[in-house]
Formats: C-alpha cells, structure tokens, sequence
C-alpha cells in the first residue's frame, strides 16, 4: 500500500464525530517504531508504576493516622475540601487505587524520563482508534488492534456509565467512538454528560462507573454528591475519590531523603533504583526557612530566592502546579525556566511560594528529549514530509486483579523546538509499534 493510498485510509477511518471535540494533528503514513527491548522495560513499568501508586496510597494513610510524618498529607490535602477529604478517607475506600495508569514519558538519548503519572488520562478512544486503524494496515502495533478496549473493558465490565465533564468536554468523542466499540460486542456502555448524572440504582446488574473529571471540579457537577453516595453504597468508581492521588508531587515526594527507607522498603530495592533512573529529581516549594548551614538536596541552595537568580543556562527546570487546580493539567500552569527571561522566572517561583497554602508546586529537573525524524502527511498538499521532532510516550496500563497490562501505546511528535510535548495542531500523532529485525534503529534518529 503506497502513501496515498494509506492516508486515504486513515481518512476514511476517522470518525464522522472525530475524536478529540474541534482539535486535529497530523496523519503519518507510519507508526512509531520502537525495539522490543524497549517495549519490554514499558511493559515492567507498568507493574513498578502500580506499586508506587500503592505505596504512595499506604504514605497519605499512614501520615493521616500518625503513623508516618504529618507534613505528607498535610502537603497532600492543602487546597481541598475537608468534605472531599473527609469522604476520601473512609474505611471502605482504604484500599481503592486507579485501575487505569497514564504516566507521560519523555523520549531522551538513554531512555525515558517520567515526568508526570495521570490517573484521569485523556486519549483512551483515541489510542484505541490507531491501534486498530493501524493494525489493519499491517503494523505490529503495540497492544494489538484491540488491546486497549480489551483493558479499558477488563476495567469497566459490561455495564458502565462514562462520565465526561464539560472541564472534559474536549474527549468526549473519543469515548463515544469507543463506548460503540465496546457496544457491538455485547456491552452497555454509556456516555453521560457528569453535571446530569442520575444513578440507576434500581438496574439489577450494577453498573460501573468511570470518573472522566477531576476533583477540583467537583463544584461545578450538580451530581458529584450522588456519584459520590453511589460509590458509598458499593458502585464501583475509577478512579476512586481520593484526591491525593492526583497530585504531581508524589514524584518530588520520591526524591525526598526523609521518605527514603519507606520507598525502598515498599517499592523493593530495585524497582526504587530503577524508579530513580527515570523520575527526574524533583522538589515541593515550600517556603518555610531552612537553618543558616541547610541546603536544599542537590540544589545547594538555602532558600528559594536564590533560585531566581540562576542564569539562563543555570535554569534547566520546569515549575509546574502540583494538582487540584484547573491550571494543574493539559500543560497549564508550567514555566520552563530555560525559556522565560529571569524576570519572569522570579515571578514564577514567588507565585509558587505564595500559593504553596493552596496550590503546592513541584521544582523539576527538566529532560532534555531525543530529536528523531519521522514522517507525517502534509495537511494541505497531502505530501509526505518529515518533521525532527521530541516524542512523548503515554502507555496506558489497566490494572486488574493485582496485575497490569499494557493496552497501546500514543506516541505525541512535536516539533523540535517545542519545549513542551502535548497534543497540538502542528503535532503528529500515532500509536508505537515494534521495530522489526534485531538492532532495528528505532526511532530514526
């Protein structure tokens, strides 16, 4: 099949509706190749990923019961409501964690870098809508032409109720497009606007219910107290109520030298080493002075004023909003500190110390991307182009039954002097496959 005739493929097979609610990307004629070495170490992270979700889930309960520091879950719980907190807590929910896992990776010259881990993901439909559109096109995709609505599926069950906010409203079509899917094959699925939510309590067959919003908007969705009364009275929600979850700080709290043992102890020797490899070294802002002989770790600094004035080259961080926030997802609320002048990174780390109350910041290290090359469809001409370009990997894992498996793989290509890797008009996107014959260069570099 030549180039035209695939992308004439790929847009045929686009749904009327779309995917994403008034966004496009860029088509490939091809999808991200990567070698099955490197498929295999995702596929392990899965399982490193679930544990540190558990182990962080056992910190916040621990540190709310005094049994570990009181600031973890003080830091945790700042800015959210003690109702929400309240509900959270409860027995019943202790040990509930996320049964879908998204972190975002980045691409780099030795590996990968974590820099974020979403238990909302967006991009289900979408990656579910490659992996078949691609599979059909013979590509040895990552998870196979079903494997992430077979995960979403082993998540969710037969009968569920999709939950999508208006904050949301952008992946609307992509549960929708996947919701047919699953309903062709015998399920009952729903797609439901959050704010208009009533629970079917009287169905004989309870039904699931995934949570397609963050916690934060929970004032703007009339139906949350019923949702939340479902899940109390034994409707099963994912991802749980538990606010602390969906916080960008547990990657700093990694990092942090007083929680070291309990990592190592929960996490396991190795998975903690090789954790560290790949969690860029991370801190929380938290303004409170330090002794005139303490330094921050690795930093070397005694209080952040002196970050401010790192030169440009000195400043290779991302400051981004822990979580809780509408400026806490989707690239909002990040400030690469190698790209703004240093007045404008001055301003950045005092709006993170006064907001550190009730919208605690995370200090990361950034990591610097591989530029690979890749091919993409000219949106006008229709010519096949190559873009260099930084990747982003979000393999999305569904959790059951104590294991995890991998469903696919979205690859996001930006250009190369794009800092930031999220989905854009000028941005490529495709599922991963794997690269074919031993020592396959993939991607090309």
């Amino acid at each position: 099949m030549n180039a035209t005739e695939i992308l004439a493929r790929l847009r045929a097979e686009i749904p009327g509706a779309g995917l994403f609610a008034e966004k496009d990307w860029l088509l490939s004629p091809e999808p991200l190749r990567l070698d099955a070495s490197f498929i295999e170490e995702l596929e392990k992270l899965g399982h490193r990923l679930m544990i540190f979700q558990r182990a962080s889930n056992e910190l916040y309960h621990r540190s709310a019961n005094g049994k570990a520091p009181a600031w973890v879950a003080d830091y945790l719980d700042r800015g959210k409501p003690p109702e929400l907190i309240e509900f959270a807590r409860r027995k019943q929910f202790r040990n509930e964690l996320p049964q879908v896992i998204r972190p975002d990776l980045l691409l780099t010259a030795d590996g990968f870098a974590i820099s974020e881990l979403d238990s909302v993901p967006g991009g289900i439909g979408l990656t579910a809508w490659l992996g078949k559109t691609y599979a059909a096109l013979g590509f040895d995709i990552v998870g196979g032409a079903d494997g992430m609505l077979a995960g979403f599926r082993s998540v969710l069950g037969e009968n569920a109720d999709i939950l999508v906010s208006e904050e949301s409203t952008t992946y609307r079509p992509e549960m929708q497009w996947l919701a047919a899917r699953a309903n062709e094959s015998g399920a009952q699925w729903q797609v439901q606007r959050a704010e208009e939510f009533v629970p079917r309590s009287a169905l004989p067959v309870p039904r699931s219910i995934y949570r397609f919003f963050e916690q934060f908007d929970l004032p703007n969705i009339p139906s949350a107290r019923a949702i939340m009364d479902a899940a109390a009275n034994g409707a099963r929600v994912t991802p749980p109520f538990k606010p602390w979850l969906e916080e960008k700080m547990w990657l700093a709290l990694f990092w942090s030298r007083p929680l070291r043992e309990f990592w190592r102890r929960e996490l396991s020797e190795r998975n903690f080493l090789i954790l560290q490899n790949h969690i860029p070294q991370s801190w929380v802002l938290n303004p409170a002075p330090l002794p005139h002989h303490a330094v921050l770790p690795w930093l070397n600094i005694s209080s952040w004023e002196e970050l401010k004035t790192f030169s440009q080259k000195e400043r290779d961080f991302v400051l981004k909003v822990s979580g809780f926030s509408p400026e806490g997802w989707g690239s909002r609320g990040v400030t690469v500190g190698s790209d703004v002048p240093q007045t404008e990174w001055a301003a950045a780390i005092n709006r993170a110390v006064a907001e550190f109350p009730h919208h605690p910041q995370v200090l990361m290290r950034f990591a610097h991307s591989r530029i690979v090359e890749h091919p993409y469809f000219d949106p006008v001409t229709g010519e096949v182009r190559t873009m260099r370009g930084r990747v982003r990997l979000c393999p999305y894992y569904f959790v059951t039954g104590g294991d995890t498996k991998l469903g696919g793989i979205l690859a996001t290509i930006v250009p190369a002097d794009k800092k930031l890797i999220h989905g854009m008009r000028d941005a490529i996107l495709v599922p991963v496959a794997i690269a074919q014959g031993a020592g396959a260069p993939s991607p090309r570099a």
